[in-house]
């Protein structure tokens, strides 16, 4: 098999790239299951409960190593494993990679591209892009922050997969900031108020804000590309109003909306809020600014001003804002990189008619396109192509 280096070099032209095969041991329901992908449209049909969205997940978690359903890996190993393992070989143009992920819930994961071990798991990310659509993203719209910051995280990840690095430096500072925060707390306390050495969360305030500037640089940048992409599909599925999106950071900086973005002056900002916030943190004893608390707004203009879709959107509304950014996303990738695999997670079930047809219209020109659905006549005419029967453990293709 040929050596895969396409995500550390020029970005190839964004076509011909697709999921050949996908193999699963012990993952969620499957003791064992192998399954073979072309180009365009494949369809997994099943009723509920019998492993179509295990599989979507897995090709999900093969690209991003998280799920789009739990936040931990335990419940992705079968009950009675030890470990779950998930193959799969995606081809680009002429090259091609073979992606294994060791799953091992309680311990480190493991990583192999074309059966080399790579030093860490998320050396592995960049080989394969996916967008995933599916009833969960609701919460986008009505959820937490969190969720529209983890919306934003991988979406950058797919982007440039060395943000994965950035993540993982904020949230090990983020830990190692907490933890003396903490302590402080406690021995002020035991000590009723008198001072506390605090020249190592000098340190860790300079890392915090290092990796937390990188972070925050490049989601106000994602933000803009975002922007106009999203306020097009919502006015296309909608048909009226406008959408925007809006990044809220949790700390005063001199960057303004559509400014360029100075990464350093970023830092700086942040290490000034964070001295100036220092005893209120040391007293709750927990990190309160930076990007782990930063919001992305969601509005909609219905004519009177732009409102929080969270609290004015109607159901329909949200379902049309969180397509839309789902939608916007895979433009946004298909357009600057690999062209990403998008997955339609039983959600043309949850649609109307108009919302179908324009998600309809979008996966017909993708590269490929794995959907689920409980019966054939949930996806619309004119998605041809593999058929999946899914049964318990199971998945048999059609003729």
């Amino acid at each position: 098999m040929p050596a895969a280096t396409w995500p550390r070099s020029t970005r190839p032209p964004a076509h011909d790239l697709y999921l050949s095969q996908l193999s699963l041991v012990d993952f969620r329901s499957y003791a064992g299951l192998d399954l073979e992908f072309e180009p365009g449209v494949c369809v997994l049909v099943g009723p509920n409960g019998q492993g179509k969205t295990n599989v979507v997940e897995a090709v999900g978690y093969l690209a991003t190593h998280g799920s789009h359903r739990v936040a931990q890996d335990t419940p992705l190993v079968r009950i009675g494993a030890q470990r779950a393992v998930i193959r799969g070989t995606v081809h680009n143009e002429d090259r091609s990679a073979l992606l294994e992920l060791e799953i091992n819930p309680g311990r480190s994961n493991r990583a192999r591209v074309n059966r080399n071990p790579v030093p860490r798991p998320r050396d592995a990310l960049g080989y394969l892009r996916t967008v995933l659509f599916a009833p969960e993203d609701l919460a986008l719209v009505k959820g937490d922050p969190a969720e529209r910051r983890q919306f934003l995280d991988e979406l950058l990840v797919a982007r440039a997969p060395r943000f994965a690095g950035v993540r993982a430096d904020y949230e090990r500072a983020l830990k190692q900031r907490n933890a003396l925060l903490r302590s402080a707390a406690q021995l002020r306390r035991a000590n009723r108020g008198a001072a506390v050495d605090m020249s190592t969360l000098d340190l860790w305030d300079g890392h915090l804000a290092t990796a937390g500037a990188q972070l925050l640089a490049a989601r106000l940048e994602l933000v803009e590309a975002l922007n106009p992409l999203v306020g097009k599909r919502y006015g296309e599925i909608a048909g009226r109003d406008s959408a925007v999106l809006e990044y809220r950071p949790s700390f005063e900086s001199s960057t303004a909306p559509g400014s360029p973005v100075d990464e350093s002056a970023l830092r700086e900002a942040m290490l000034e809020a964070l001295v100036a916030g220092r005893r209120e943190e040391i007293e709750r004893g927990m990190t309160l600014l930076g990007p782990h608390r930063d919001e992305l707004a969601l509005l909609l203009d219905h004519g009177h001003g732009p409102v929080p879709a969270k609290a004015y959107a109607s159901h329909g509304e949200s379902w049309s804002f969180a397509l839309s950014a789902k939608l916007a996303a895979f433009e946004l990738l298909r357009a600057e990189s690999l062209e990403p695999v998008l997955i339609l997670d039983d959600v043309f079930a949850e649609l109307d008619s108009s919302r179908r047809a324009q998600l309809a219209e979008v996966a017909a020109t993708a590269e490929q396109v794995l959907i689920t659905a409980a019966v054939e006549h949930d996806v619309p005419e004119g998605l041809g192509g593999m058929r999946y029967r899914v049964g318990k453990g199971t998945a048999e293709l059609q003729p």
